[in-house]
């Protein structure tokens, strides 16, 4: 087991850009809901009220960098680094958009999957993708030599190993945990930032707007007026099998 001392003594600076992918961030959902914008706008008011509040640290922060901070897993068994009931959030981004997309298109189709009589949603899912800039001299890499001696706990579909490693991680003051993502066949690299103070911008440096469209044996994705084929990626089925 890793303790905090363990932990502490692998803790490196790091820093760079991640993408992250989120459900389109550009059309409000509750309009439909209202006759007209101002009963929209008392609409919004009335659930802001009602929602959990943000965590301590977070002021300053983009909504989009913050929200991860805010709201439990809805999940029964949690995230890979969070337990379900866990008050603190944890912020998932990865190294190149190939990767979130990856992760997010992954967990999308697995609904559909794993809820009989579901159909696939006939129209494409508009996605929004954003970057961060993050940084800092608490970093742990899950990567590195003597931690990817665990590898397979930390790439595990069951969390117990990262739950009690990410709350021993918070216990050496650890910021931000890189590890392999299982979901991106072509070795990806992602990031769970554990504390906002991580970020060192306030606020997405670059927003992009993309396409999901699932099918019964692909994914396809495909970026707002995409000009070339590296602004299309497709997963198949098969590469989520076992993953």
């Amino acid at each position: 087991m890793w303790t905090p001392t363990a932990l502490a003594s692998e803790v490196r600076p790091v820093s760079g850009i991640a993408w992250r992918v989120v459900e389109n961030q550009h059309i409000s959902s509750s309009r439909k809901l209202v006759d007209n914008i101002d009963e929209h706008d008392l609409l919004e008011e009335i659930l802001e009220e009602n929602k959990p509040g943000y965590l301590q640290g977070t002021e300053g922060l983009h909504y989009l960098l913050k929200t991860p901070f805010r709201y439990k897993p809805p999940k029964k068994h949690g995230s890979r680094f969070r337990r379900s009931m866990e008050k603190t959030g944890v912020f998932y981004c990865a190294d190149n958009i190939r990767t979130a997309l990856a992760e997010y298109t992954y967990h999308r189709l697995q609904f559909f999957l794993n809820s009989p009589g579901t159909t696939f949603p006939e129209n494409e899912e508009t996605l929004t993708v954003f970057t961060i800039v993050f940084s800092t001299d608490n970093g742990l890499n899950l990567m590195e030599p003597k931690l990817n001696r665990d590898e397979a706990d930390w790439l595990s579909n069951d969390y117990a190993s990262t739950h009690e490693l990410a709350l021993n991680a918070r216990k050496a003051d650890v910021k931000l945990i890189t590890y392999q993502s299982c979901r991106d066949n072509q070795s990806g690299v992602n990031h769970a930032i554990l504390d906002p103070s991580a970020f060192k911008s306030k606020a997405p440096t670059a927003l992009q707007t993309w396409f999901l469209y699932l099918d019964k044996t692909e994914v396809n994705c495909r970026r707002a007026h995409a000009k070339s084929k590296q602004e299309r990626i497709v997963f198949t089925h098969a590469e989520f099998q076992n993953r």
